[in-house]
């Protein structure tokens, strides 16, 4: 665990429940449903009782996210978070409740999240373009039409320039998701794709075509972490938090020192550190994927191959990716094919509890070598235009 307190003992933190609501096309809900719902399933999942709950993390939604939230499931919290970094936000507040659990500042924390951005483009009440304002250092990008998917593309360009990564390297993490989500129900889109596929798409920004880049869904998901002394009052079997870490890079692309340089390197060695153990130790990876270059640089710098060595490292011919893979990663099918309603760094985390705990069928889930169940895994969100990270190391046992 992190930041320990000198004279105080620190208890270990647990996931102990999850849950995801209806996800994909969810015309008839609100955001707040779609939060509820969650909420309520992952406090079934976990057998404990409501009145535990002490803690309440949420961001995205409400004049005062999180109180309007908890006020909505009913909840007074005495610890509660509202960090918003993005995509990476759920990874950086489970990292805050491990460790104000493990402090004894709250003694079980809920993490919820919801969005309707599918229907709500769909009802007219909101555009397809999310605008970040244009105030402060964004004001010098804004005016030229520099929008968050360019800057994706400009880095995933600069990867190519750099190393030689080609545009059928990152169309093969498409085309591997896509695999994966064929063997996930609850994925929104399960057909096949190809290498050609991917490259024949419409292009959207240079060099990345539709298929290189996430669905749009509703969905929301919950993660109930709590004390050790809790776990033996729940239904399933604990999946234990054993390090974090979070990193914050830049918002300004000038302020950027490397485009191929993802803050998961950061945010990955410290997690790794904290849970003393390495990248050759974790069975799987459940990553932030926006777009296919996010899945690429990330395991680089997560440290599961060399940087500039991605592009091999994903290469479909190799399937490495795939559920039944070497190193499966997003196994539910990712942002790129299961549901991305938004800010998705708590579906990994609820995707990499259900692979540790076994609860998947058995063409859905990830087995060792040796046929038995993973025992580690790591969760690694990515916010902003790279600007932020939060990496999660869990284990089962």
């Amino acid at each position: 665990m992190t930041h320990a307190t000198p004279g105080h003992s620190r208890r270990k933190v647990a996931v102990v429940g999850i849950s995801l609501s209806d996800c994909g096309r969810v015309d008839e809900a609100t955001p707040y449903a779609l939060h509820a719902q969650a909420a309520r399933r992952a406090l079934a999942d976990s057998g404990l009782d409501r009145s535990v709950i002490d803690g309440f993390a949420s961001a995205g939604l409400g004049t005062l996210a999180p109180a309007e939230v908890a006020e909505y499931l009913g909840l007074r919290p005495t610890w509660v978070d509202s960090t918003s970094v993005g995509g990476s936000t759920w990874e950086v507040m489970a990292a805050h409740a491990a460790d104000a659990v493990a402090a004894g500042h709250a003694n079980a924390v809920l993490l919820v999240y919801g969005s309707t951005a599918r229907a709500d483009i769909r009802a007219g009440r909101r555009t397809g373009n999310l605008s970040f304002g244009a105030r402060g250092p964004l004001q010098f990008e804004v005016p030229y039409g520099h929008t968050l998917i360019a800057k994706y593309a400009m880095a995933a360009r600069r990867h190519m320039h750099t190393y030689g990564t080609t545009l059928e390297q990152l169309a093969s993490v498409a085309v591997q998701a896509r695999a994966n989500a064929a063997r996930n129900p609850e994925a929104m889109f399960r057909d096949p794709v190809t290498v050609d596929d991917v490259l024949s798409g419409p292009m959207i920004a240079d060099p990345f075509t539709k298929l290189h880049c996430c669905i749009r869904s509703d969905g929301g998901a919950a993660v109930l972490l709590a004390a050790e002394e809790y776990v033996r009052d729940c239904r399933t079997a604990p999946v234990w938090v054993l390090g974090t870490g979070e990193h914050v890079s830049h918002t300004t692309m000038s302020e950027w020192a490397d485009f191929t340089v993802s803050p998961a390197a950061v945010s990955g060695r410290l997690a790794f550190e904290r849970a003393g153990v390495r990248p050759a130790e974790i069975d799987f990876a459940e990553i932030y994927d926006a777009f296919t270059y996010m899945t690429l640089v990330t395991l680089e710098d997560l440290g599961f191959c060399a940087k500039g060595e991605g592009g091999a490292f994903v290469d479909a011919a190799k399937g490495r990716l795939l559920v039944d893979g070497d190193l499966p990663v997003n196994t539910d099918g990712g942002g790129l094919s299961a549901q991305h309603p938004g800010m998705r760094g708590l579906f990994l985390l609820v995707e990499a509890v259900r692979q540790l705990r076994g609860d998947l069928p058995q063409e859905r889930q990830v087995r060792r070598p040796d046929g038995t169940l993973p025992e580690l895994a790591v969760a690694s969100g990515t916010g902003g235009w790279f600007c932020s990270s939060g990496t999660v190391v869990l284990g089962r046992g």
